[in-house]
Order: C-alpha cells, then sequence, then structure tokens
C-alpha cells in the first residue's frame, strides 16, 4: 500500500473538503456516525465550504487533518476546541484543556492500514500544541466498528452518554500529552 501523508488541510482545498464530505456520508455507518445527511451537505452552497475549508486550515480552535495518498485523499479528522465556559454542539458544557475530535473518515480501501493512526497522531499533536491534555469523541453506542478503532488508540468510554439525533452516542477519551 502506498505510502500515508497526514497534513492539515489548506485553505483553498473547499472542493476536495466537499467531495470527501460527501463520500463519508455516502458511507452505510454515515446514519450513526454524522449528524448530517448527503443531501443537506450537497445543499450547502460553495461559500459554506469555501469558509469551512479557510477555518479548518487557519483557526486556533479548529483544524482539519487529511490523510493522502498518490494525491488522493483517503481520510479526515477534525479537531474542536470550543471556548471555555461554553456549550459543545450537543449543549454540552465545554471541559478545560479537553479538545473533541469529530467528523472522522477512512476510505474503505484504506481501513486497517494505519490511516486512522496517523490521522489521530496529528490530531492529538496539534491539540496538544494548543495546550490541551485530552482528546475526546461521541461514538454511537451502535458503531462497534469505530468503537473498536478507537479503543485500540487508546479511549476509553467515561460513562458519559448524551441524546443526539442519530440516537445515543457514548463518550469516549484519552489523554494527550500537552505540547
Amino acid at each position: 500500500m502506498p505510502e500515508i501523508e497526514v497534513r492539515r488541510v489548506f485553505a483553498t482545498e473547499s472542493e476536495r473538503l466537499r467531495a470527501l464530505r460527501l463520500e463519508a456520508l455516502a458511507d452505510p455507518a454515515a446514519g450513526i456516525a454524522f449528524l448530517e445527511t448527503a443531501d443537506e451537505a450537497r445543499a450547502r452552497p460553495a461559500a459554506f465550504w469555501t469558509e469551512r475549508a479557510i477555518g479548518a486550515a487557519l483557526s486556533d480552535s479548529v483544524a482539519q487533518f487529511i490523510a493522502e495518498t498518490a494525491r488522493s485523499w483517503v481520510g479526515t479528522a477534525t479537531v474542536l476546541i470550543p471556548e471555555a465556559d461554553a456549550l459543545d454542539y450537543f449543549g454540552r458544557p465545554v471541559v478545560a484543556d479537553r479538545a473533541l475530535v469529530v467528523a472522522v473518515y477512512v476510505s474503505p480501501a484504506h481501513r486497517g492500514g494505519g490511516v486512522i493512526d496517523a490521522l489521530f497522531a496529528a490530531a492529538g499533536a496539534w491539540a496538544a500544541s494548543q495546550g490541551c491534555r485530552e482528546l475526546a469523541l461521541d461514538v454511537h453506542v451502535d458503531n462497534a466498528r469505530a468503537q473498536a478503532a478507537y479503543s485500540r488508540l487508546g479511549f476509553r468510554p467515561t460513562g458519559d452518554e448524551v441524546e443526539s439525533a442519530n440516537g445515543r452516542e457514548m463518550v469516549m477519551m484519552r489523554s494527550i500529552a500537552a505540547g
């Protein structure tokens, strides 16, 4: 298998971001893995994707990482660092020094080849460089494949659960070294 490179998305890659998001939303597990449908994503204007790319490339509170091989994008993960004293996307109080990983996707042909490991290494390094000490994520209680991958990466269930538009989500977390 060709070498995988992981990097932060560039501000000029809005069209590629949109294409990868649509690919992810076409995955059979998308209904329990993402809080958006393919129809919703397709309906978003170009300006939405431009703004998303710029923010994911340049912000100190959001970073989107992509995995690529031979110039093809084969995976992605986004890291959010919510403002202190705010609520997260599910309305929960933000935990200080904790980054949230969302929108994780690896193309089926590249699963099991270390792509997710490389994405989470980059996500953790960036979050640590921003002063975070923990990475957390929400995963649907019925998404056993994702739970197994996250467990292998050192994530453990916290015991917290939340109801989402897709059903019950469990919180998983792991420590990271502050950079």
